[in-house]
């Protein structure tokens, strides 16, 4: 039976969630990426995006061979409410669908995948396994009714060339590379349509090979299962944080056919919200790191996807989905701090030349664009973004857009401040920032002393020490910490943020004013210290107890950049209890339910109790990751290269 031409497997739907991070961009005809890649980089995603796998970000039920876009997506059927399950996602059973999925181990490149589903009274067990381009699943009932069923939809995705046919228990895909055979086994299987429709009362086995029984494809998918990597065996002094990380990245790795690549968003739910994929700039370049662990050729996909796509204004833009580019913010400037980190690990000259021009682009645009008197600030800029929905263009060139460029977008700090809307500026001096940017300046300086250009180190260095001074008259002595500050009435501001630690990862503090930072604010229980750590406004804050995104609420970027500045100083008590306290509250979440949250709860550590907070998001894993670096599996981040 032949049955369909090739089909488009996703549309552009722009949700709340894109609303609220995504809200401008560029006309939807223009590719998301902007910057030409180097033969080694093309060779590099042509390397990846190759075999099975859970590629196609909408369902992680659907496995999909690459390069063909050749797809067999599994769905379910409940008949005591006739509804049908059409696609599947992990961590969206509290907000968006009601089917809970249970991420399992698996390998990055999806030679092995393992997950259960939980939807209405169906209880299942899915496991791939993959072997050059063969695919062996099993569909392990584990409750259900004889009357449920598995539907099995063969699909050419993307606008991919191919014929698919349905004769009996095979499904044929014929594409311009190869033809595809599969052999379904399992009760009451009937063809309608374009569908496989079988019993959900015993196992299901889809099969490069003829008629393998489920006991066939148990032994396959067990042989497959040792390639998955063990915390026990990488990580052993932290396996379980290790198991985390590892699988939160490795099930939100997906295709993105607008661009030919691999990446790695933040979820599958932002993403689906987004049109399909979506970067953000700080979340990415921090996956990048995570992925360097032990996975170089994802750790260079997801920062050159990242840094590849900077702005005609020439930065790295806050936001890019398919069709779109936030032109009037960037986000915190971490990208050289991060790529200078994954080359100490590899030591790929290459990889630094790929992104210099950009970085370097990047780390000029702020102090070309966001410097108020020697202070740097948070801006968006206005301009005309084309042809986007009203409620998209809502935050350009605005206190709102501004915000969003942080990253802390409904933080308090921001709760007073003026935006200045003829310089597109909040007006506040930002110890955030302002500690970011030397430490962009200082790791910009020592990739380009590996790339031999010193004219350039003179001038990175000289505009460290610009802001350094500049950072310094932040300091209140009387108060013991680094304070933002009002450039309207010239007076500091006394919400505090965990931001207010990051001039220790500037090497900015002296001793004594370090050791002052962690003794009387760290440890203060009236502002960050507690059973659960830190949070991301002072506890003492009116909008502590708001518990709402950055109101209040810990989040896994704060804890690591605090992290790598403590790493700078002799603060051994602080640096233990922050890893721990930061692997605790991971945990809590992970092991119970395999959660790893956007960000949680600063007095009970839950993730699930308030809005805003993705339940699969995987900058959660940094709460795990500074154990991993602390315990010696990456190289020490305080060392210069």
């Amino acid at each position: 039976m032949k049955i369909i031409k090739p089909i488009f497997c996703f549309l552009i739907i722009l949700s709340i969630l894109s609303f609220f991070a995504c809200s401008s961009g560029i006309d939807a005809k223009k590719s998301a990426t902007s910057a030409p890649i180097s033969p080694q980089a093309a060779a590099l995603q042509k390397k990846l995006a190759r075999g099975w796998n859970t590629w196609e970000n909408g369902s992680v039920l659907t496995h999909v061979l690459l390069p063909d876009g050749f797809a067999i997506k599994l769905m379910l059927k409940d008949h005591k409410s006739g509804e049908t399950l059409t696609e599947a996602l992990i961590g969206r059973e509290n907000f968006a669908s009601k089917e809970q999925v249970i991420p399992g181990p698996r390998t990055y490149d999806g030679s092995y995948t393992e997950l259960e589903l939980k939807w209405r009274d169906i209880h299942l067990r899915v496991q791939s396994a993959a072997f050059n381009n063969d695919l062996y699943l099993l569909i392990s009932p584990l409750e259900a009714s004889s009357q449920d069923s598995l539907i099995i939809v063969p699909q050419m995705l993307w606008g991919r060339q191919g014929e698919i046919f349905l004769n009996h228990n095979q499904i044929i895909g014929k594409t311009p590379n190869q033809n595809i055979s599969l052999y379904v086994d399992g009760n009451k299987l009937e063809i309608i349509a374009d569908k496989i429709i079988l019993s959900l009362d015993k196992a299901i086995t889809i099969s490069s090979q003829k008629l393998k029984s489920p006991e066939d494809i148990a032994k396959i998918l067990a042989k497959a299962r040792k390639k998955v990597p063990d915390g026990k065996t990488v990580c052993p002094e932290a396996p379980e944080e290790y198991n985390a990380l590892y699988t939160v990245l490795s099930w939100n790795t997906i295709y993105d056919p607008d661009n030919d690549r691999v990446i790695t968003p933040v979820s599958r739910n932002w993403s689906a919200s987004a049109g399909g994929w979506v970067l953000f700039e700080w979340d990415t370049y921090f996956a990048s790191y995570m992925l360097a662990l032990d996975n170089k050729e994802l750790a260079y996909s997801n920062a050159l996807a990242m840094t590849k796509a900077i702005t005609s204004r020439g930065f790295v833009p806050n936001v890019i989905h398919p069709g779109y580019k936030s032109e009037d913010r960037s986000q915190p400037p971490v990208g050289a701090l991060i790529i200078k980190e994954i080359y100490k690990k590899y030591r790929e000259k290459w990889f630094l030349q790929e992104v210099f021009n950009e970085l370097i682009s990047w780390n000029r645009f702020w102090a070309e664009h966001r410097d108020i008197d020697g202070y740097l600030c948070w801006g968006s800029d206005p301009y005309t973004p084309g042809k986007l929905p009203e409620r998209l263009i809502k935050g350009i060139g605005t206190k709102k857009g501004a915000q969003w460029e942080s990253g802390l977008d409904n933080s308090p700090m921001w709760d007073e401040a003026v935006f200045d809307t003829t310089r597109h500026r909040l007006l506040l001096a930002d110890v955030g920032l302002m500690s970011l940017y030397v430490a962009d300046c200082l790791s910009l300086a020592e990739i380009a002393h590996i790339l031999d250009k010193p004219v350039i180190v003179k001038e990175l260095k000289e505009r460290a020490e610009k802001y350094s001074q500049k950072l310094q008259t932040l300091w209140d002595d009387k108060f013991g910490l680094y304070l933002n500050k009002d450039l309207v009435t010239g007076k500091f501001s006394y919400r505090l943020s965990p931001t207010l630690f990051y001039p220790l990862l500037a090497r900015v503090p002296n001793r004594q004013q370090a050791e002052r930072m962690i003794k009387e604010h760290f440890y203060n229980p009236q502002e960050f210290w507690g059973t659960y750590i830190l949070p991301s406004i002072a506890r003492n804050d009116p909008a502590y107890k708001d518990n709402l995104y950055w109101r209040g609420r810990i989040w896994a970027p704060l804890n690591f950049l605090v992290y790598l500045g403590l790493r700078n100083y002799n603060l051994p008590e602080a640096r233990k209890d922050l890893v721990e306290k930061s692997r605790d509250l991971l945990l809590t979440s992970w092991i119970k339910d395999k959660h790893v949250f956007e960000n949680y709860n600063a007095e009970t550590g839950r993730g699930d109790d308030a809005g805003w907070s993705d339940a699969f998001y995987h900058w959660g894993a940094l709460l795990g990751f500074i154990g991993i670096i602390d315990k010696g599996y990456m190289p020490p981040p305080e060392k210069r290269i």
